[in-house]
């Protein structure tokens, strides 16, 4: 056996022995994405991943393989779903009345607004503003900072500079900062669901299970929780 056949042999058994920790990642990755994702999707973009992982391990970084393999797996299978757009116009355009909703509540109250006050301002009834917070959560799904879409006014404020401009990089640090004091003024269970889904990378289910709801209540408070962030850092903006 030649050289080149024995690695690539060794290669073969190093991917064929981790096949199931691809599998374990994307059914948990699957509590956390909308319905429309499909597990045999994000499987396949991590296989790509595994064997990007098995070609490019260096067992002199000290880390093991699994530990390295999970990273660039996960990772690939996030850049896939990077690719598509997930909500139609109206659940932008329903985000966006969310947020003036809660924004305006807000304003007028000065304190958290709540659930039905929110339903009241957008006129519908509190089941089908729960129904547009969960179409909602098919948006940026994989960092608080993605959690700012790209087409509201808080990005655009940030990503429209100019490239030449030296405050940049102010500005966007600035961003963080004011997103990172927005999160300790969020009502405590909205906090909480975050801190759980993105510090801890709990799936709903698992988010459902810590704070004694459905994961349809999860799903609503993370929605929630970030159109909460949206219109308040609307001023920032």
């Amino acid at each position: 056996m030649y050289a080149g056949d024995a690695s690539n042999q060794s290669l073969n058994e190093l991917i064929e022995r981790h096949a199931d920790l691809v599998k374990r990642i994307a059914h948990h990755m699957m509590g956390r994405m909308p319905a429309s994702v499909s597990v045999e999707d994000l499987i396949q973009a991590g296989m790509i991943g595994l064997i990007d992982a098995s070609k490019k391990f260096d067992q002199s970084k000290g880390a093991s393989f699994e530990t390295y393999a999970g990273i660039r797996v996960r990772g690939a299978m996030i850049d896939e779903l990077r690719k598509g757009e997930w909500a139609p116009r109206s659940v932008h355009r329903n985000s966006r009345a969310i947020q003036d909703a809660i924004q305006v509540v807000e304003h007028r109250t000065g304190r958290d607004a709540t659930d039905r006050e929110v339903a009241e301002e957008l006129g519908v009834e509190l089941d089908d503003y729960y129904s547009m917070l969960q179409d909602t959560m098919a948006t940026k799904l994989f960092s608080i900072d993605e959690m700012l879409s790209p087409d509201e006014q808080i990005d655009k404020g940030v990503n429209d500079l100019d490239r030449s401009n030296p405050f940049e990089g102010m500005q966007k640090d600035s961003l963080r900062q004011h997103l990172a004091n927005a999160i300790t003024e969020l009502p405590e269970r909205e906090q909480l669901v975050l801190s759980l889904y993105y510090d801890e990378e709990l799936n709903l289910k698992e988010i459902g299970e810590v704070l004694g709801v459905s994961e349809s209540r999860v799903s609503q408070l993370h929605s929630q929780a970030a159109q909460r962030l949206r219109a308040r850092l609307k001023a920032w903006a």
